[in-house]
């Protein structure tokens, strides 16, 4: 029978990786509410075990870290404490304040908690989505999960969204909330969920606001972030088990691994990963450069081209649906490479939205000074970054040329909205594999438009115009990949630059200041540049971990990428005409960042969409048989 009992312990096996330290249900006696929850053991390992009560009838199951709950602990008072747990921490502290404790949390979470006396379910997710929480609505029935396919078996049928798949052709990413399931949701980041008598309603709790401080000095933010920085690496050090760090070699995770070398008194174990194809595809000599100046453990993974045949279709299981690029693959293998040793890694991800670190921004700047140049309208303003201050720089756009050859192909000196959604656009061109008819009016252009005029942006700054977009739109596919890659394997990853203090901070820094002299994440190099050996922090050969897909699709793994293109339900899709890929594939030499898109889509529809029998029969089937994912 398919009983409350049957549907936990399904959703529970399809996310048994997540926490494969424990498990525990629990079921209202009374009203049709019923949590579940696997546990990886990270703080207070003997008495922090899920669904928690506070003992007054309120219950939680929760995913992530509270690294403030030491000092909540204390405000709220140790005596109502029955654990060390920071999950009392969160049960203890909506006692108190009710919905309202969301604001005082600072950390990553995405929880669920039955409220007794109110007779409702009180949801919420961190302010910036590190922790994913996904929802459906099924014949009167609200089933929520940390990974969507914990959802997929309660579906009537399991369907593509097609205003999503416009979303992710064009960015890689869903926006507004949207999946490449129909009907599954996800909860957006900052907000909160209710669901009482019958209805289902979302919240926002948190945003960022853009308010731009023109009084205070270059000096004063550096200072100021140094310390705060400090701060969130300290207490994303908080844990019950040994901590370690993602190093690649890139400014971001070298600074993060070194303030956490030298407030680790045990010594700090860090991992990397490469690809043994030169150096194009190798930034290990400088993980190893900062490993060395701190006296840090490196362990070094080379990944090759029989990892990626064997581990690609577990990746895209993992992930739920394909986001952002094929990055996901060897993030996936440094992470197993990381559970083997620890439990808990920190990583560098945010640096490059919060202080401008993507090639695209001084592309996109220095089209404008050009403009204005040309225009006679060139103002250093609050701003503008000025054309004198870019050239000097431009040396970083040197392994861009491909991008810039298409970038202005045409629409130059276009709006800005349309130019820098032309270098987020990642569309197929001419896109003849998609068939658009098929997909509805919807525009991802609008979706993009509304997010990139956002009215918690003030003044004029396209760089926080931009940057603002790439942290609400695509930052969260970045995400995503970072929590189901390292969880895959029972592995937590924190992020200390998504500290809300940091963030805050950042959100007032001038553009002149972040981007002076042209310079990119110029604030984090004067604040935290001595950190880090002096090749570090003054390197202009910015790689974030390229994987050679392409160069594996036309060469080694040719015969295995055609396999999976050219099976009987690959090329009789409704939405993807495989057909017209398999011909580019094999008549043209080169090809573009679509391969890798739709070449992930095709996997993911055979993961999921072409084992949906599978999934429908999991409730009512004797035994649990999770479908195994391609090889």
């Amino acid at each position: 029978m398919e009983g409350p009992d049957r549907r936990l312990a399904v959703m529970s096996e399809l996310v048994r990786h997540r926490g494969p330290d424990g498990d525990g249900t629990w079921i209202h006696p009374h009203r049709h509410v019923a949590l579940a929850h696997r546990r990886l053991e990270i703080i207070d390992l003997t008495t922090g075990q899920q669904p928690m009560t506070d003992g007054s009838g309120n219950w939680i199951t929760y995913n992530g870290e509270i690294y403030n709950y030491v000092e909540l602990r204390a405000e709220l008072g140790e005596e109502l404490f029955r654990t060390t747990s920071d999950t009392e921490v969160i049960l203890r502290s909506y006692q108190r304040w009710g919905p309202a404790c969301v604001e005082r949390l600072r950390g990553m979470f995405a929880f669920a908690l039955w409220d007794e006396a109110r007779s409702t379910l009180f949801c919420a997710r961190d302010r910036f989505g590190i922790k994913p929480f996904y929802y459906a609505a099924v014949d009167g029935h609200v089933y929520f999960a940390s990974e969507a396919k914990a959802l997929l078996p309660f579906l009537p049928e399991i369907e593509t969204d097609g205003e999503a798949l416009k979303d992710y052709l064009a960015f890689q990413a869903c926006l507004g909330g949207k999946t490449l399931f129909r009907n599954v949701r996800e909860l957006p980041a900052g907000h909160e969920l209710q669901v009482a008598g019958g209805e289902a309603r979302v919240r926002r709790y948190w945003d960022v606001h853009f308010a731009l401080d023109f009084d205070r000095s270059g000096s004063s933010f550096s200072d100021e972030l140094r310390d705060r920085m400090e701060d969130s690496v300290r207490v994303h050090l908080r844990s019950d088990v040994p901590v370690g760090a993602y190093l690649s070699g890139g400014l971001d995770s070298s600074i993060v691994a070194s303030l956490a070398a030298d407030m680790h008194p045990d010594g700090l174990s860090a991992f990397t990963g490469k690809f043994d194809l030169g150096p194009d595809y190798d930034e290990s000599r400088y993980a190893r450069l900062i490993a060395a100046s701190k006296g840090i453990d490196l362990r070094e993974l080379t990944i090759t081209v029989d990892d990626f045949v064997a581990n690609i279709g577990r990746v895209i299981y993992h992930l739920d649906y394909p986001a952002a690029g094929p990055g996901s693959f060897p993030q996936y293998m440094v992470s197993a490479l990381a559970a083997r040793h620890l439990k808990v890694v920190l990583g560098g991800q945010g640096g490059d939205e919060l202080f401008g670190g993507y090639a695209r921004y001084l592309i996109a700047y220095f089209e404008q000074c050009l403009k204005g140049a040309i225009d006679g309208t060139m103002d250093s303003g609050n701003f503008i970054v000025s054309y004198e201050s870019i050239l000097p720089n431009l040396s970083a756009l040197r392994s861009y040329k491909p991008l810039l050859q298409e970038f202005w192909r045409d629409g130059l000196f276009d709006e800005m909205d349309r130019r820098y959604f032309r270098l987020v656009n990642r569309s197929p061109y001419p896109g003849d594999e998609i068939r658009w008819d098929r997909l509805g009016d919807y525009s991802p252009f609008e979706t993009f438009r509304s997010i990139f005029y956002a009215d918690n942006i003030t003044g004029e700054s396209y760089f926080d115009r931009m940057t603002h977009f790439d942290f609400k739109a695509l930052m969260p596919a970045l995400l995503q990949v970072e929590d189901r890659v390292s969880m895959a394997h029972g592995l937590e990853s924190r992020l200390p630059y998504l500290d809300h203090p940091i963030v805050e901070l950042a959100a007032t820094i001038p553009p002149g200041i972040k981007f002076e002299g042209g310079r990119m994440k110029r604030v984090l190099l004067s604040a935290l540049g001595d950190t880090v050996p002096t090749a570090i922090a003054e390197r202009q050969d910015k790689m974030g971990f390229p994987t050679p897909f392409n160069d594996w699709a036309r060469g080694e793994a040719r015969d295995f990428v055609m396999d999976i293109l050219t099976t009987k339900q690959a090329l009789g899709r409704d939405l993807i005409d495989n057909r017209r890929l398999v011909e580019q594939i094999s008549t043209e030499s080169e090809y573009g960042r679509n391969l890798w898109g739709l070449f992930s889509l095709e996997l993911w529809q055979q993961t999921f969409h072409d084992r949906a029998t599978q999934y429908r029969a999991l409730p009512t089937a004797p035994t649990i048989v999770i479908p195994p994912a391609v090889a």
